[in-house]
């Protein structure tokens, strides 16, 4: 136990601070550490804290005569933002006389949900706003969490296989380089 002018000198001779830890403790406890460093510490957690419990709300728009391969290049983006913990607003917009045929837009919903699979899930269904038919999409966390292995093993197995040929080319030029000496 130190007295607290023992205890700035130590601190002060490691180029730290004294910092009162629990000053209703009897005798008062006190650490030696960096403050600056400890503040900024702290800063960084509650930053992080406070982004983490936060899903933004991405947006997928379609028409009602979106074409196959249209419709798979916007569900790969969908497909994305659900992997990264965003929700998923997918809606068809309706132009003029298209709104008489409704049903292509539900159609269209009910091919994204089919193409989305286990991966997603509908948090509100399908919903006519004015001209804009729309539903909300969730990440299915334990799906996620599996093609996320599954993506970590392919590309390991991938770096495996670029390494093997690449040793295999060397050595095909190293056997190519010593004949022609």
């Amino acid at each position: 136990m130190l007295t607290p002018d023992e205890g700035r000198a130590l601190a002060e001779a490691q180029g730290l601070d004294l910092v009162e830890v629990a000053p209703n403790a009897n005798p008062p406890v006190c650490r030696i550490m960096d403050y600056g460093k400890y503040k900024y510490e702290e800063k960084k957690k509650r930053a992080a804290n406070k982004t983490r419990g936060s899903a933004t709300l991405k947006e997928v728009k379609l028409r009602p005569g979106t074409d196959d391969h249209d419709l798979s290049f916007k569900l790969k983006n969908a497909r994305r933002f659900l992997m990264e913990g965003d929700k998923v607003k997918v809606t068809v917009m309706f132009r003029g006389r298209e709104m008489v045929h409704r049903q292509m837009g539900y159609k269209q919903l009910d091919k994204v949900r089919e193409l989305l699979g286990e991966l997603a899930a509908m948090e509100n269904p399908p919903r006519m706003e004015g001209r804009f038919l729309s539903m909300i999409l969730v990440g299915n966390r334990e799906e996620i969490q599996k093609l996320r292995r599954e993506e970590e093993a392919s590309g390991a197995s991938r770096a495996q296989a670029s390494e093997e040929k690449s040793d295999e080319a060397g050595g095909e030029d190293a056997a190519a380089g010593g004949s022609h000496a």
